[in-house]
């Protein structure tokens, strides 16, 4: 591969990373892609009624349509500082790993295509999608799914920093918001009044004290906890954001239904618990000698990496559910996701793209 590609791709990645595009705010940066779809001379380029971008590079054939996608939402705010750091060999920033490069990996893809002459028979559809953090909950991606259906005959999720991880199953989440609300008043005229911050608290203490199973692995954490009004009111009231995940859906399940019960037992006259669902990610999962897992294990030894099959919560999630062909695949290696001090390593993002490059081509042949 000629190496000016990788440097190409690692520029359009930083130029995608200077763009905020906190989860409900991807506009802008959706605008970026498809302008650049448009440079590209791609067909069919559009931003539909949400916010996904859309673009196709057209096949010879009427094999049915590849979709490959990359999220284009991250976890920090609006305001947050996107400074990026070059170093040998990597390149760190918030959100230059997930997702900025796996976008830019949209284009690389079409760069590598062209330079090699490659000829597909399927459409192959390049898509930026919103919603796969947070709150998202996903829903760029259940309206591809929507769009294209069973007619897809595979769906590929462009991760940045999982090199070597082909994800082929997809991790049952729920997420709720725990509210919880009393009459408040004053902290020292009122004392003894129940307050909404001191309740929670002891939820919060109670819900750890559930057993969570290692096998199957399930997880329980407090991401969010707010409330209150002042240092001297009693608070009227406060929730916390929680999210569970079980690699088997009865114990994701048990597990609801033991925080259901907790909260329960919370319930007086003057004190109101409620669980509002805020987010549901559906599990799914394709077997290990499916042939598109197989495809990508294969394309992975090809460039010398051992793959590794794992569970995950992705946009892989939504076609999975639904019996789709769907795996996640990384690009590169790299740390810090989520942080500050995210970074990716340069060297390895040629492996990434010849990985994706092969998985195309062969698609061809299933």
């Amino acid at each position: 591969m000629d190496t000016q590609i990788i440097e190409r791709v690692i520029d359009l990645a930083v130029q995608i990373q200077q763009i905020p595009a906190p989860t409900f705010h991807e506009a802008k940066r959706g605008e970026f892609m498809r302008d650049y779809f448009r440079k590209e001379k791609l067909s069919a380029v559009e931003i539909d009624g949400i916010g996904n971008v859309y673009a196709c590079l057209p096949g010879l054939g009427s094999e049915p349509p590849v979709v490959l996608s990359a999220h284009l939402d991250t976890v920090f705010p609006l305001d947050t500082n996107l400074s990026v750091e070059k170093i040998p060999d990597k390149v760190a920033g918030p959100g230059i790993g997930d997702n900025s490069v796996g976008l830019a990996g949209l284009i690389g893809l079409l760069w590598m295509i062209r330079e090699k002459n490659i000829e597909l028979k399927s459409d192959l559809w390049l898509v930026a999608n919103i919603g796969e953090e947070g709150l998202g909950d996903l829903r760029g991606i259940v309206e591809v799914v929507n769009r294209f259906a069973d007619r897809a005959k595979a769906y590929i999720v462009l991760e940045g920093m999982a090199l070597g991880q082909v994800y082929h199953r997809g991790l049952g989440v729920q997420r709720y918001r725990i509210n919880v609300n009393t009459p408040g008043g004053h902290s020292w005229v009122d004392h003894g009044k129940p307050s909404a911050v001191h309740e929670l608290t002891a939820i919060v203490a109670d819900l750890l004290e559930i057993p969570l199973g290692e096998t199957p692995r399930t997880t329980m954490n407090v991401g969010v906890i707010s409330g209150g009004t002042s240092v001297n009111t009693i608070a009227s009231k406060a929730y916390v954001e929680l999210d569970l995940r079980s690699e088997d859906l009865a114990a994701l399940d048990q597990l609801v239904g033991s925080v259901k019960a907790k909260l329960n037992s919370y319930q007086k006259k003057s004190v109101q618990v409620e669980a509002e669902l805020i987010g549901k990610r559906p599990a799914g999962e394709i077997p290990q000698d499916h042939p598109l897992v197989e495809l990508a294990s294969s394309s992975l030894e090809q460039v010398g990496i051992q793959p590794r099959f794992n569970i995950g919560s992705t946009d892989a999630n939504i076609p999975l559910s639904l019996g789709y062909p769907a795996i996640c695949l990384g690009l590169t290696t790299g740390n810090g996701a989520h942080t500050l001090g995210e970074y990716i390593n340069i060297p390895p993002l040629q492996l990434g793209l010849e990985q994706l490059q092969l998985i195309i081509k062969g698609l061809d042949e299933l």
